[in-house]
């Protein structure tokens, strides 16, 4: 059964995301020693397009459903994170919290692995 509340719900994040890339490059394009800032972006556009990814094939059946959307919430929080941290250090000058940007990066990687397992992982039918 699919859950397309679920999907929606993450096309909606994903779009959050994108618009908050594109607002980050725009700022670090205008503003001084913003050297956080890009890669905060560039974590979301990037990871806003494997969210939109993760959850078409999840839909389509690709990959298995359960993974699939685990894989997509966790680029979401992770890369929410990862940006949030280094957002935050440059605007406020503190971290989220110890290692939040480290924690973000980890889990981007766990998220990876399990779209990839989702991906071999046999579909029921």
């Amino acid at each position: 059964m699919k859950d397309f509340r679920a999907f929606r719900i993450l096309v909606i994040l994903a779009g959050i995301m994108g618009a908050d890339g594109v607002i980050l490059a725009a700022v670090a394009a205008h503003q001084s020693d913003a050297a956080r800032l890009m890669p905060a972006s560039s974590m979301l556009l990037f990871h806003a397009a494997a969210v939109l990814a993760a959850t078409a094939l999840t839909e389509r059946g690709i990959v298995n459903a359960k993974g699939g959307l685990a894989a997509a919430f966790g680029f979401v929080i992770a890369s929410g994170l990862f940006a949030g941290d280094l957002t935050l250090h440059h605007f406020a000058g503190h971290s989220l919290f110890p290692f939040a940007a480290p924690t973000g990066g980890t889990l981007l990687i766990v998220s990876w692995l399990a779209l990839a397992i989702a991906a071999a992982w046999p579909r029921r039918t």
